[in-house]
């Protein structure tokens, strides 16, 4: 087994998951059962059932819980066979992040997992851990699997500002809304039904990993909407623009995101033909979402700028635009040049970031040199014949 633990009976594998899953079922029904009235108590049974209230918030965030927990089971124990030990995170980043520091385990108690995050993205002790377990632990065990861990990394992308994008979408900002069902939020967007472009934003209950932003348009309407796989941040500066996220739950203030473009990486990669496809062309897993990646053309070193000044000069992909170069054949002298050609373009504008891998082509072979003879007779019936005829002849 991984030093790290895993497989069915190592630490953090599906013994020690199920365990834990079992235990944090048995104290939310317990939970579930404190709300449900006596018998003979209609008063809170009333209370229960009645739109907005106490009970019947707690009721709901319930719900959700059981819900998030019935959607970890499968995805650990696809088919009823553990797989926490290979689950594959979304994000390549975060994938290696929980097998680097975590190794095979799937699960492993939240007070390690602070502390190895803290590594890579620092975490203030106190209540801003507190409000951090609160967001990544999805059951509220006290625990985190490789699954809600996932759902997190998806959620406040993109990694190398993970922490950054969390604080500023999630802690500090008024549009953030945690546990929260679609028909609570139709309920609360119903006092801003005069104020168009006001909006709230959850985590989806029914695809978890992606967003679902309500927001009241320019008629009066309460619409709800889940945007593409893609930080959400772009999503609202967008929504910002064209006015339909102007107002997060009502309020004036409309916080300022675009730091958090400032601090989006970009990477710069090779790409080969693109296809439409919504798996993986390599391991052929199911792709969960998508990353804006900024790719330029390579165009050569000059004396002016240098190879190093190529990201300053972005080019559209037009990769099958670009002519492949083959090696030139050799010089026909006994040819004239022909003047329907365009001229030859230098061979450094063919040149790509990553040159294509071309069969190596040969120069035509050279034909024999033949000998002619004024009086040779070539009205032989086989090569042979021929061959005798004119070596009688020149002798």
């Amino acid at each position: 087994q991984h030093a790290g633990g895993g497989g069915a009976e190592g630490p953090g594998g599906a013994w020690d998951f199920l365990e834990v899953y079992l235990a944090n079922l048995e104290a939310k029904a317990r939970q579930v059962a404190a709300l449900l009235p006596a018998r003979g108590r209609r008063g809170a049974n009333d209370e229960l059932f009645r739109e907005g209230s106490r009970l019947r918030r707690q009721l709901a965030k319930l719900a959700l819980i059981f819900s998030h927990m019935h959607a970890e089971l499968g995805a650990l124990f696809p088919g009823g066979k553990y797989r926490g030990d290979s689950y594959q995170l979304t994000k390549a980043a975060a994938h290696a992040f929980w097998r680097e520091r975590c190794g095979a385990r799937c699960v492993l108690p939240w007070a390690e997992l602070q502390s190895l995050l803290s590594t890579c993205h620092p975490v203030e002790p106190g209540a801003t851990a507190q409000a951090l377990c609160s967001t990544i632990d999805l059951t509220c065990s006290g625990h985190v699997s490789v699954f809600e861990f996932d759902i997190f990394t998806r959620l406040f992308q993109p990694w190398p500002t993970l922490l950054k994008n969390w604080q500023l979408l999630a802690v500090s900002h008024p549009g953030y809304m945690a546990f929260l069902t679609y028909e609570e939020v139709q309920e609360r967007l119903q006092a801003c039904r005069d104020k168009p472009g006001s909006y709230i934003f959850r985590p989806s209950c029914t695809r978890l990993g992606q967003w679902a932003i309500g927001y009241v348009s320019s008629d009066g309407s309460i619409l709800q909407t889940i945007p593409p796989n893609r930080p959400l941040f772009q999503v609202l500066l967008e929504g910002q623009k064209d006015g339909s996220f102007l107002y997060p739950d009502g309020k004036n203030h409309n916080p300022d995101l675009a730091e958090l473009c400032r601090a989006e990486p970009q990477q710069h990669i090779h790409v080969s033909e693109r296809r439409d496809s919504q798996t993986c062309p390599f391991c052929r897993c199911e792709i969960k979402g998508h990353e804006a990646v900024s790719i330029h053309q390579f165009r050569g070193g000059t004396a002016e700028g240098g190879a190093d000044n190529v990201a300053a000069h972005p080019a559209p992909l037009s990769l099958l635009q670009v002519a492949p170069c083959a090696p030139s054949l050799p010089p026909r002298s006994d040819l004239p040049p022909r003047s329907d050609l365009p001229p030859r373009r230098p061979r450094s504008e063919c040149q790509l970031e990553a040159p294509l891998a071309l069969p190596r082509l040969r120069a035509p072979l050279p034909l024999p040199r033949i000998r002619t003879m004024a009086s040779a007779l070539w009205n032989a019936s086989s090569r042979a014949q021929a061959t005798e005829g004119a070596t009688e002849k020149s002798t």
